[in-house]
This record gives C-alpha cells, sequence and structure tokens, in this order.
C-alpha cells in the first residue's frame, strides 16, 4: 500500500497551545542542549586525556567516533520505547545513561573502559535526550508549526558549544578532566529527581490528535516498521541524513586544523569556528522561516546552496587566506549544519505519521548516526592518506550534493 501523504499535506490543524507548549518546547531546548553540548564537549577532554594515558590521536578519537555511531544505532530503539512508554521514561533513562557513563569514565585506565562509558553509555543517553524524542513530543503540542519548534530544539547543538565547552574547560582547569566528568556525571544524575516529578501525564498528551478533525491518518492503518521499509520516501529521507552527515562532518572534525594550516593563529582559529554556534542558531530559524516563505523543498534546496558556497570558500582559504573568505565560509557553511534537521523531520513525521511514528523515524535517523561517525573517520583518513585538506573538501562536497538529490528526484519531497 502506498504511503498516501505528500511533503505539502499535514494530518492536523495548525495550532499554538500556547504557554504549556512553549513550557514544553523549553524542556525540550535544556535536554538537547545538556546532551548534545556534552557530546561536542569531548573535544575539550581529548587534549588531557591525550597527555594522560600517551595515546596515539586517532585512538582518543574514536571515543567521539564510537559515540556518534551509538547515538544513530539507537534512534528505532529511543522512538519504540517512546511510542511503548512515552517521553518521561526515555529522557529520565538519558539522563541515567548519561551521567553514569561520564561520572564512571572519571575511574577509567584503559581505552575500552572510555570507549564504553563516554562512547557507548553517553552516545545512548544523548540519543535519549535529542532529536528523535523531541519531534515527537513536539509533534503532539505543535502540529503544523513543527518545523520552527524543532529549529528551537536543533539550536540547542549551538548553544551547547557556547555554554558547556568553556564551562567544561573551567571545570578540567579546576579539578582537572577526572574530576570535571564525576562533578558532570554526578549533576545529571540529580537532575533525574526533578524530571520524574514534572506533571508528565499534562505533558505527554497528543493535542494535536486530540483536536484534529482531519480524515483518517497513517494510525488508522497501522503502518509498520517492515512496511515503511518499502517505501522509497523512507530510503530517501535515510540517504539524505547518511550524506549530508557524511559531507558536514568530514569538514566540521578538521576545520581548526585546517585554519590554523593556512596560517590563522590558534586561538583566532577556535574563536571563529566557536562562532559558528552562534550563526547556527541563526541558520536554523531563517531556513525554518523561508519554510512558511517558499515552501519545504525551496528551503531545503536554499540551506544545500549555502553549504556549498561555503565548501568553495573553504577551498579558497587555502589560495587566498583572508577574514572575507573566512567569514563567509562561517556564514555560509556554519549556519547550515543541521538546518534542515527541523524541515526533514517534519516531513518524515508528516509521511509516516501513527502509532509507530516514533519506530520509524529512529530507524531514519539511523543515517545521521553512522554518517557522522563515517564522515569524520574517513575525512581524517583521507587527510593522513593524501597529506592535503583538498581530498577532504572534494570529498565533502560531493557527499553533500549526494544529500541533496532526494530533494530533486522523490516524488514524495518534491511535492
Amino acid at each position: 500500500m502506498a504511503v498516501e501523504s505528500t511533503f505539502s499535506e499535514s494530518g492536523s490543524r495548525s495550532l499554538w497551545p500556547g504557554r504549556t507548549a512553549l513550557l514544553v518546547l523549553a524542556l525540550c531546548f535544556v535536554l538537547a542542549l545538556i546532551g548534545r553540548g556534552l557530546g561536542e564537549a569531548f573535544t575539550v577532554f581529548l587534549l588531557p586525556i591525550s597527555e594522560t594515558f600517551g595515546w596515539a590521536r586517532a585512538d582518543v578519537v574514536s571515543i567521539y567516533s564510537l559515540a556518534s555511531l551509538s547515538m544513530g544505532l539507537a534512534s528505532p530503539f529511543v522512538g519504540r520505547l517512546f511510542d511503548l512508554s512515552g517521553p518521561r521514561i526515555v529522557y529520565a533513562l538519558g539522563l541515567l545513561l548519561l551521567g553514569a557513563g561520564l561520572s564512571l569514565a572519571a575511574f577509567a585506565d584503559k581505552l575500552w573502559q572510555l570507549q564504553l562509558c563516554v562512547g557507548f553509555a553517553a552516545g545512548l543517553g544523548t540519543s535519549c535526550l535529542g532529536n528523535v524524542t523531541s519531534s515527537l513530543l513536539l509533534g503532539r503540542w505543535f502540529g503544523d508549526r513543527l518545523p520552527a519548534a524543532m529549529a528551537v530544539v536543533y539550536s540547542a547543538t549551538g548553544a551547547g558549544v557556547l555554554t558547556l565547552l568553556p564551562t567544561s574547560q573551567v571545570m578540567i582547569d579546576h579539578f582537572g578532566w577526572r574530576g570535571a566528568y564525576h562533578l558532570t556525571g554526578g549533576v545529571l544524575l540529580l537532575l533525574i529527581v526533578p524530571l520524574v516529578l514534572l506533571p508528565w501525564r499534562h505533558i505527554a498528551k497528543d493535542t494535536v490528535r486530540s483536536s484534529s478533525t482531519s480524515s483518517p491518518t497513517l494510525e488508522d492503518e497501522g503502518l509498520t516498521l517492515l512496511r515503511a521499509l518499502r517505501h522509497q520516501a523512507f530510503w530517501a529521507l535515510f540517504s539524505t541524513f547518511f550524506f549530508t552527515a557524511i559531507g558536514m562532518y568530514a569538514i566540521a572534525v578538521q576545520v581548526v586544523a585546517y585554519l590554523v594550516e593556512v596560517g590563522f593563529p590558534p586561538l583566532q582559529a577556535a574563536t571563529a569556528w566557536g562562532l559558528s554556534g552562534v550563526v547556527l542558531v541563526i541558520g536554523m530559524l531563517t531556513v525554518s522561516w523561508l519554510d512558511t516563505l517558499i515552501g519545504r523543498r525551496r528551503a531545503i534546496l536554499f540551506s544545500y546552496g549555502l553549504t556549498t558556497i561555503g565548501i568553495g570558500f573553504l577551498w579558497l582559504l587555502h589560495r587566498y587566506p583572508n577574514l572575507w573568505l573566512l567569514g563567509g565560509f562561517l556564514l555560509c557553511f556554519g549556519s547550515t549544519i543541521g538546518s534542515r534537521g527541523p524541515l526533514i523531520t517534519a516531513a518524515a513525521i508528516n509521511i509516516f505519521r501513527g502509532k509507530r511514528v516514533g519506530t520509524i523515524f529512529g530507524t531514519i535517523s539511523i543515517g545521521s548516526g553512522l554518517g557522522s561517525a563515517l564522515g569524520s573517520l574517513t575525512g581524517g583518513f583521507i587527510h593522513d592518506w593524501s597529506h592535503s585538506y583538498d581530498l577532504v573538501i572534494l570529498f565533502a562536497l560531493v557527499n553533500v550534493l549526494l544529500g541533496m538529490i532526494p530533494f530533486l528526484t522523490v516524488r514524495a519531497l518534491r511535492e
């Protein structure tokens, strides 16, 4: 049976429940900020961990890659758990895994122990606190306004970089990396108590479905994951997440090193890339605003166009290093990291909405985790093999263009 929903259709009215909806949005934002912010904060822990054990840089980076992989592979299970038990259980489990993983990492003295605690456990916890849970919960409150709500949640990554990275560095300076991990983990475990005491019966209710007067949805048809796997739209969205993540993370992990190599002072390079957290928020909100102005497909293609231009600026920086090209790269590339996510998420939930939407969307999200892990590892390998960033940049560009293709060729995403 073909999926009848298209990109432009919606199974619910555009609702704005008001104050409660904004509080739910704030809760999702804070939890996403904690999860993604602490995940990206590993870049601050990388050097002190390397110095403590004398491990090769690639070995330490494997912890970050494992966390990205775990986060992606856990997505369908997070979605299924949401479908079965609701957001309270998922969020509480996320804080438990993330808090316990970081706290126990303080006692690690072998690489596999850090991979288990920070890579596997913390990666699973971040997945529970991340976009799958937020999108499913916010979809119950915001209806057709879900893209705008998800833009706010996706921007939590940038806010987390701006706040938790310097906070982590201050903690490392005062307590060492072990003390910083142990203290952070303990705080997260304590947060479970107020989290579970929130009025979840009211927070988790489905205001959109109960208020909708539309025709029967895919929930009434009983769409399952196996049936969703047969549809072109599923694999189109999966490939978009996968190839786009490869392209973006092949560059993002090595940006600071690249800028230093082309002649920028290390502090200036790090500060410049740190500003991506600011332009990321602007990009998220702008692309979501364009969704209402020119349509979802055109807004997504516009963001891909900016990403492509940004990659071009990055390549030119090696030939003509100057602040203008650097600013152009940050504005075009930095503002579009994840900017398509809210719109693609809304499209997936609209197409596959129903009782099992969490499981289906979570499975689609595997593509993002696999892509980010593969992109970061492959980008590093290409640089070590070629001793140049040119092939890394070309590799990133090809994958970004591959990620855009479904929006040009797949009917469900074109209409």
